[in-house]
């Protein structure tokens, strides 16, 4: 799955097939024989280089292969293989690790991943075992919609220039799809909080812009993961 995270993060911004051609250097071209595209060790063992031509193959290779099986037995001991919940939050992440990379590096969201997750979140509302019902996805999907599109339209009007990209509110829309009127205030909070955190660190520039739909990804992932009932126990030790 990382592997194929990865060939998302490279061909979806440049608008090329994630089926064809196969696995392929980027330098020279040369085909990637199966015995060298071996998840973590591949990367290894080539010293993150092209056998062929040398060239640097880019870290984030590494790195997806690594967070990807993490955050997934991080869903398997969270809910098991037994609960509905393990699959659907599964499907989430495979949206969200290519979304988070696509949008560090490009500053995109592409709507062939954000759009589709609305979909995907409307269709599991609809399978028993779900842990809100497709009402609630849909109401509360459409008032973060409208909410954020009003947001964006009155920064755009108040400042000049664009605070809220439209596939942060793409996105946001299709998480919502996911979690209902339960989760997202916490999403929100976590994601803003990241947000603002990241800004007085690296950008303390108001005009420069930055990847906000990074954190968003990553507040999911962590609510996800962690989830409502987590919080609630934790709530008398702290």
């Amino acid at each position: 799955m990382g592997s194929f995270f990865n060939v998302l993060i490279h061909r979806i911004p440049l608008k090329q097939s994630i089926v064809i051609p196969a696995s392929h250097c980027a330098s020279c071209k040369r085909r990637i024989p199966f015995y060298e595209n071996i998840p973590i060790v591949s990367y290894i063992i080539l010293r993150g280089k092209c056998s062929k031509c040398g060239a640097k193959i880019h870290w984030h290779h590494l790195l997806v292969e690594i967070i990807t099986p993490i955050l997934f037995v991080a869903l398997f001991f969270r809910y098991g293989l037994t609960d509905f919940l393990f699959y659907k939050y599964s499907i989430l992440l495979g949206f969200l690790i290519p979304i988070f990379f696509i949008d560090a590096f490009q500053q995109i969201i592409p709507h062939v991943l954000s759009i589709p997750l609305i979909v995907v979140g409307f269709s599991l509302a609809l399978i028993p075992g779900n842990d809100i019902g497709v009402l609630n996805a849909l109401l509360t999907s459409l008032f973060v919609f409208c909410f954020l599109l009003l947001l964006a339209w009155g920064y755009q009007k108040l400042r000049g220039y664009e605070g809220l990209g439209g596939g942060d509110i793409w996105l946001l829309t299709g998480i919502t799809a996911f979690f209902g009127i339960t989760g997202i205030p916490y999403i929100f909070l976590l994601s803003a909080l990241l947000g603002i955190i990241y800004f007085l660190i690296f950008v303390r520039d108001s005009n420069k812009p930055f990847a906000f739909g990074t954190f968003i990804a990553v507040a999911a992932v962590v609510w996800a993961i962690v989830g409502e009932q987590t919080i609630l126990d934790l709530i008398p030790y702290l």
